[in-house]
């Protein structure tokens, strides 16, 4: 064998070793990434299911997978975010406003874990916290509400009475109330502790109690529970709008539309990031601007928003995006102007 021979097959050897190499660091390289799902569930088809939606987009697009949690209780919130931390992991995406205080704990113990906390805030430089302008969003619902009722009675059913399902029923009935000044609008909420999620019984008795004094439109935030809501609806011939996923499918006919928090491309772009190391600590605010939240038009619920609503729905949006309205957000003051 001639010496140029044995060259060529030296150069192809060391070659092949530095690719295999690079497939190696490459895999070495992908992120450890968790999802920890609160008490609603990861298949409460609104919330947590969005999340869930948005991290397996991650992993089918990038062959990247995740570990999934989901925690029991608001108690049992911390350890688990320990748990995960101590297998250091990349990233960790806390859903849901009551793991604030432990993801703030957590990630000052764990600075070299980075932690994404949606509906709340959360301190610390390896922390963003990710709020969301649900009162934007449920302005939209509440034009759509004011538009398609007959009964110039519309009415909100929410999970857990706090603040954040508030700004959700507040900026319903500005939206309703911009239709028709004079338009009734019912409020109650399945409870007080977190509960008040998974209880689709009280959400189907508080809706159909509204349907008996007239409501024909009920905008259901209330997590499971709200999947009583929207059955009731179904069974009493009136319309319902769901919440944070698109719901229109669940019962097309009735489903007049969903107020949409794009809580899956929070955990999308947050995962993306981290892999492509561009990924931040502080405060992101997602209103209608920033295509946090939005309302849902599609085949299953066409039928029911006609050309003017449509048109007056988005109109709407536009005022709200180019800041000629501005929707009161009931959190600031815990206060609701309607």
């Amino acid at each position: 064998m001639n010496l140029n021979v044995k060259l060529n097959r030296l150069c192809f050897a060391v070659a092949a070793l530095f690719s295999a190499g690079a497939v190696v660091n490459a895999y070495a390289a992908d992120p450890k990434l968790a999802v920890v799902y609160d008490a609603g569930g990861k298949f409460d088809k609104s919330f947590n299911q969005s999340a869930s939606e948005g991290a397996s987009r991650f992993k089918q697009e990038t062959k990247i997978n995740f570990l999934e949690v989901q925690v029991s209780s608001d108690t049992q919130t911390e350890q688990v975010l320990r748990n995960l931390a101590r297998k250091n992991m990349d990233l960790i995406a806390a859903i849901g406003f009551a793991q604030g205080q432990a993801v703030q704990t957590v990630a000052k113990e764990f600075p070299k874990v980075k932690f994404v906390v949606i509906d709340s805030v959360a301190a610390g430089p390896n922390v963003n916290s990710v709020l969301f302008k649900e009162q934007e969003g449920s302005y939209l619902v509440g034009v759509a509400a004011a538009l398609a009722s007959k009964t110039k009675k519309v009415g909100f059913v929410g999970g857990m009475d706090i603040p954040l399902i508030r700004s959700f029923a507040c900026g319903y009935a500005q939206g309703a109330k911009s239709v028709d000044a004079k338009i009734d609008v019912t409020q109650n909420m399945v409870g007080t502790t977190p509960t008040a999620w998974n209880d689709p019984a009280k959400g189907s008795e508080l809706a159909r109690a509204q349907f008996e004094r007239g409501v024909d439109v009920v905008f259901a935030a209330a997590g499971g529970s709200g999947m009583g809501t929207l059955q009731a609806a179904k069974e009493k011939g009136k319309l319902a709008i769901g919440v944070d996923s698109n719901q229109n499918y669940l019962h097309p006919g009735t489903m007049l539309t969903s107020m949409m928090k794009r809580v899956d491309n929070a955990v999308y772009d947050s995962f993306m990031q981290v892999k492509n190391g561009t990924w931040q600590a502080g405060v992101t605010n997602k209103g209608l601007k920033e295509g946090g939240v939005d309302w849902a038009l599609d085949k299953d619920n066409r039928s029911l928003i006609s050309a003017d609503m449509e048109k007056r729905i988005n109109a709407a949006k536009q005022d709200i995006v180019s800041g000629k309205v501005k929707v009161v957000d009931y959190r600031e003051n815990n206060k609701c102007p309607i």
